[in-house]
């Protein structure tokens, strides 16, 4: 094995002499620790290297051998249920050899070879295969069949095929091609940084539903779509992509814990296994990759953990699989690109991050999409990329939010002071967007109703009023507001705490069908309009927030999928409780018209008696004249 000599050690980056014939993103062993690193640069015959383990105690003159190979994921039965670090090591397997702490050097293959899985074969002796065709499948966990796939570059004439329990390393199927006969297994390799091709790119027109309303209905993401929601410490980013993670309609979910607290990887590997799937009833973890690299992880393994994530979640895609990656948070990534950027002296661009900041983060981004698949049979995968970005101070200019707002199409804005008065989800309505509305609103109103986007729109319409009156509220008092206004800020208060407002922690309210949403949202708007029309036939707005009703569309978010007819019988009660309200009133209005004819008719009379009284005095006066 060739191998050169280490001459500089700064922090993860290890600069390295007598490194001719290596490749850029080569993967090296440093030191007789074999610590694994990856080259960065190359100058003439130095290379400089970033180390994904502690390189504490290593120093000039050490080796670096080299592996001719850059870094990649292996794939292939076994990564469903999995928890790999950043370099796909696969960190239950390490616990249970060397303990709770990773040993430098360690050498853990990412699927375990000592597992039989039963290959089913999906063609047969004599068949053409070409890159990309399912030639077998395997059944992974009750939720996930894994479908084995013809490598790409290798195309041919299946001479055997097997059937039966093997393991990932053992010969399934021998194909003869135009270099000769070549064995393949169940396992494959791929570059973690090279996109896996596909046919077609496909147009972002499917719904990717999320259980939660206020993305859902105000601002959806797509299938194969990208998405960042940004926001200050507190405001609920790590609870986001818990919620998304568990709840979006992806078939495989791959969690990137990138750099966050310990504890909050915790969270996930305690919590998944107890969740229930809403569509199937099964484990979470069944249809899960953890990648977990928490921040007391060395630093330049961040870079990692995100293209071994995305690279895995391609793989599943290829598979006619619809993903969703959840990538907790990109800042930790970038801030590790600033840190290695420093340590090789580059140029820095806008507060210290790389020039190529803008560049790295498009290149992750741009992999989502929905695609046609190569090979047969003929398929569809989705590949969805949800970042959470953490600016600070949560200051939305900071560079690494604007470089990730140029690429995505949806933009969740988390607000600390939603968070400080226990609004949750944090997601400000006035800031946030999403380009996809045009693109799936056809879906959603053919599954749910025809008028969903409308009922969106007008909702919207709603909140942005208030915001309107709030400024004039500060100003001179809510008292000085007339009827009608009063009644837009009622009813966008409605829609906040009983539509918006979301509870991740309760059993029922952490996730909402399309259908609750859409009958959620139509009560609320309904009542809102009902209370305006009674308004304007001489209701009084002090009768209608006394309404009785107005507390069962505040419970509404509690009722179980299964009860959510009950919704239309909030309706009807609605509808009843304002005929009540308006038949009062008349009865109320035709009281006090006749007081007033009466009040009118007594003042009259006593008006014609003082006439006479007058006329009569006058008469008088000029008699004694």
């Amino acid at each position: 094995m060739r191998k050169g000599e280490i001459i500089k050690v700064s922090g993860p980056l290890v600069v390295a002499k007598g490194m001719t014939g290596s490749k850029m993103y080569d993967v090296v062993r440093v030191s007789e620790e074999r610590l694994v690193g990856e080259i960065i640069e190359l100058s003439g015959d130095t290379a400089s290297i970033q180390v994904y383990e502690n390189t504490s105690g290593i120093g000039p003159g050490e080796p670096v051998y080299m592996t001719d190979h850059p870094l990649f994921v292996e794939l292939g039965p076994g990564l469903i249920e999995s928890i790999f670090d950043g370099i796909q090591r696969p960190l239950d397997i390490i616990r249970d050899q060397t303990g709770d702490n990773i040993s430098r050097g360690i050498e853990i293959p990412a699927l375990e070879r000592d597992i039989k899985w039963h290959f089913k074969p999906l063609v047969k002796k004599g068949d053409v295969v070409k890159p990309g065709d399912i030639i077998g499948e395997v059944k992974e966990t009750v939720l996930v069949i894994h479908k084995i796939m013809m490598p790409h570059h290798t195309e041919g004439k299946v001479k055997t095929i097997k059937q039966g329990e093997f393991l990932v390393t053992d010969t399934i199927c021998e194909v003869e091609t135009k270099n000769g006969v070549v064995s393949l297994t169940m396992l494959q390799r791929w570059p973690v940084r090279q996109p896996r091709p596909y046919k077609e790119r496909l147009a972002p027109t499917v719904l990717l539903p999320t259980g939660q309303r206020i993305i859902d209905t105000f601002f959806p993401i797509a299938k194969g779509g990208t998405a960042c929601c940004p926001g200050p410490f507190g405001s609920g980013k790590t609870v986001i992509q818990h919620q998304l993670a568990k709840w979006a309609e992806a078939e495989i979910i791959v969690y990137i814990g990138c750099g966050e607290r310990g504890n909050e990887m915790t969270d996930v590997l305690m919590e998944f296994p107890k969740l229930k799937d809403p569509l199937s009833g099964e484990s979470l973890m069944k249809r899960t990759v953890l990648i977990a690299n928490t921040s007391n992880m060395p630093v330049a393994a961040r870079e990692a953990s995100v293209y071994t994530g995305i690279t895995i979640a391609e793989y599943f895609r290829d598979m006619g699989y619809s993903v969703a990656v959840m990538a907790d948070s990109t800042s930790r990534w970038a801030e590790a690109m600033r840190e290695i950027s420093g340590r090789l002296e580059e140029m820095p661009g806008e507060e210290g991050y790389p020039a190529y900041l803008s560049a790295k983060v498009s290149a992750f981004y741009e992999r989502a999409g929905r695609v046609k698949a190569m090979g047969e049979p003929k398929r569809q995968g989705a590949l969805s990329v949800i970042g959470a970005v953490s600016p600070p101070g949560g200051d939305l200019s900071d560079p690494v939010v604007q470089a990730t707002l140029r690429v995505v199409k949806v933009f969740w804005s988390l607000e600390d002071k939603l968070a400080y008065q226990r609004h949750f989800p944090a997601i400000s309505w006035l800031n946030s967007y999403s380009l996809y509305v045009d693109d799936v609103s056809e879906e959603i109103n053919k599954k749910v109703g025809k008028d969903f986007t409308d009922l969106s729109k007008e909702a919207m319409r709603l909140l942005e009023q208030e915001a309107e009156l709030q400024e004039i509220v500060r100003l001179i008092g809510v008292d000085a507001l007339s009827p009608e206004d009063k009644l837009i800020l009622e009813g966008a208060r409605s829609l906040r705490e009983d539509f918006l407002h979301q509870n991740a922690f309760h059993e029922v309210d952490t996730y909402a069908s399309l259908k609750k949403q859409y009958m959620m949202l139509s009560a609320c708007l309904f009542n809102y309009n009902k209370a305006r029309n009674a308004l304007a036939r001489g209701a009084v707005f002090s009768d209608i927030i006394k309404m009785e009703v107005r507390e069962k569309i505040a419970r509404m978010r509690y009722l179980p999928e299964t009860e959510i007819d009950k919704i239309d019988k909030i309706k009807d009660e609605i509808v009843k409780g304002f005929d009540r309200l308006i038949k009062g009133g008349k009865i109320q209005e035709k009281k006090e018209e006749a007081e007033q004819d009466k009040k009118e008719k007594v003042e009259e009379a006593a008006g014609e008696e003082n006439e006479k009284k007058n006329t009569k005095g006058t008469k008088e006066s000029r008699e004694e004249k």
